[in-house]
């Protein structure tokens, strides 16, 4: 089979992990990553429950590279009790939050993925300050407050390679479709100068960096 291509069985079983990623656009991120994890790490900021973290780890151990996946796993607040899109089997009693940590370590276990995804729990922000390795690839599917997502865009676009990817979820040009932030750090990206889209699968937008 194709290094681009995932199996059934693969595709079966990521049908099944709680998430928002849809099976396009986890084909998109899959695709990308089979090119640029073989040009170094791939970062995606965001995970959940591992759906959108499988679909690029798949890509990176064929190439034997590795994606770090940061996520304080306490969720967004659309997460939380009361919001549209809690999940009750998530909670934590202790916190008062969810806590997506443990499904994600059961799902990358289920993939075989242990060796390929390394989980940085923490937050985006704070990891960003510390962060030295140059990265091919950087995947934004984190919090989508205004602030959340232009710290994301502010604090990781200049780690990514001449010529690699950012990749952003949930970019909706039309407001009664979804949140704004994704959208307007998307289109702040192009405004700079620096990154060109290359492609768009639904919400999903891939640009490339130029500089």
């Amino acid at each position: 089979m194709p290094k681009n291509e995932i199996t059934n069985e693969k595709l079966t079983f990521l049908r099944s992990i709680k998430g928002f990623m849809d099976e396009a656009e986890g084909k998109c991120l899959y695709k990308y990553a089979s090119i640029y994890s073989d040009h170094g790490p791939v970062l995606e900021i965001g995970s959940y429950c591992g759906k959108s973290t499988i679909y690029l780890g798949l890509a990176a151990k064929n190439n034997g590279s590795c994606i770090y996946a940061v996520d304080h796993h306490m969720g967004s607040e659309e997460n939380q009790v009361g919001w549209e899109y809690h999940d009750n089997d998530l909670f934590d009693k202790e916190t008062g939050r969810i806590n997506s940590f443990p499904e994600f370590m059961r799902n990358i276990r289920k993939a075989n993925l242990l060796d390929t995804i390394i989980p940085i729990v923490s937050d985006s922000l704070l990891v960003s300050k510390k962060w030295k390795t140059p990265l091919a690839m950087i995947f934004i599917d984190g919090g989508h407050t205004q602030e959340a997502a232009f710290n994301d865009f502010k604090n990781w676009k200049d780690k990514i390679i001449k010529g690699g990817i950012l990749a952003i979820h949930d970019v909706f040009p039309d407001p009664k479709d979804g949140g704004r932030p994704p959208y307007e750090i998307y289109k702040k990206a192009i405004s700079e100068g620096n990154f060109i889209e290359i492609e768009a699968v639904k919400s999903l937008r891939v640009l490339r960096k130029l500089n």
